[in-house]
């Protein structure tokens, strides 16, 4: 999260009032992320979180919005979006698209244990079953046809051992997707993002997945992978840990047994998911965007997992 789009208090108490949500109290702007301008609404109702889309167009927004509507009212613990009425939960604000969403109670695991990773997986599982009959469909928009169009504007900022590298993983996911094991993979709308900073945890308790901006329709296996990219890791290193790596599965599969071609994937969409985020933070960090708030990752973290995982395969 950012602030590309300053927004006055006046602005934002007129779309909170427009939804009914109360007088504004404090607007305070959110540090982090690289996507959206977010901004903390407190009123006399709640609290909140305003979000205007700097990237996303308002034909891709409804995707978003009304899976979040979906899971809230499938008792998934996801922002809800709010409307206004005439039943519409896309707005606009400063000539932007724009939503406003409660805010999730507690904060974010930093340093996960396997209880936690056992709570993302139990989720995860829980999320994916209640979005089977979502109406809607978008495909991930951060997925392989990206990567193809994005790894030739990012190669003139890397060395010859990384171009190797990222040539020769994205030549293999080309061929993975290609294969028939792959086909079958299980799919349907997934978070795409569900890093640790994007979980909520109160009082030791899993408290809602938010930031679905990246959400589209996929392999549910690539949304497993993501997560223990993230979740089921040593930070400094990239270095898999199995202790919570077993956590987090064994939680998922309890809610949603994996299919034979998941087990036999999981170590190709570890490396998936692994090149995703290595490619998106090399364009965000050698290609910026003006924001008031703006803290672009590493890209050299994703480049270490990618490495760990094509040296060290991870079975389920």
């Amino acid at each position: 999260m950012a602030v590309f789009t300053e927004v006055s208090f006046e602005e934002a108490q007129a779309l909170l009032r427009q939804l009914n949500l109360g007088e504004l109290r404090e607007l305070r702007g959110i540090e982090g992320g690289i996507e959206n301008t977010n901004y903390f609404a407190t009123t006399d109702q709640g609290e909140h979180v305003l979000t205007l889309f700097e990237r996303l167009s308002a034909e891709q927004l409804p995707f978003y919005l009304h899976l979040m509507k979906h899971l809230a009212q499938r008792g998934i613990p996801v922002p809800d979006p709010a409307a206004d009425r005439d039943g519409d939960i896309l707005h606009r604000l400063k000539g932007k698209p724009a939503a406003v969403v409660n805010r999730l109670r507690g904060r974010s695991v930093l340093a996960p244990g396997p209880e936690h990773c056992a709570a993302v997986g139990t989720t995860l599982a829980r999320m994916h079953l209640a979005a089977r009959d979502f109406n809607r469909s978008q495909p991930n928009l951060r997925g392989l046809a990206w990567w193809n169009e994005t790894v030739p504007v990012v190669l003139v900022h890397l060395s010859d051992s990384q171009r190797t590298l990222i040539l020769a993983e994205l030549a293999f996911q080309n061929h993975v997707a290609a294969s028939s094991a792959y086909a079958a993979l299980p799919r349907g709308p997934v978070h795409a993002d569900l890093f640790r900073d994007n979980v909520m945890f109160d009082d030791g308790q899993l408290s809602g997945f938010f930031d679905f901006y990246f959400a589209g329709v996929d392999a549910w296996l690539f949304d497993i992978a993501v997560c223990l990219n993230d979740w089921c890791i040593e930070l400094e290193t990239g270095a898999h840990d199995a202790v919570r790596a077993h956590s987090l599965l064994a939680a998922y599969t309890a809610v949603r047994p994996l299919a034979a071609a998941e087990r036999q994937l999981l170590p190709a969409l570890l490396r998936a998911g692994a090149l995703r985020f290595w490619i998106s933070r090399l364009w965000d960090f050698h290609l910026p965007r003006e924001a008031a708030m703006l803290q672009p990752h590493d890209p050299g973290h994703f480049e270490r997992v990618l490495r760990q995982r094509i040296r060290q395969p991870v079975t389920a």
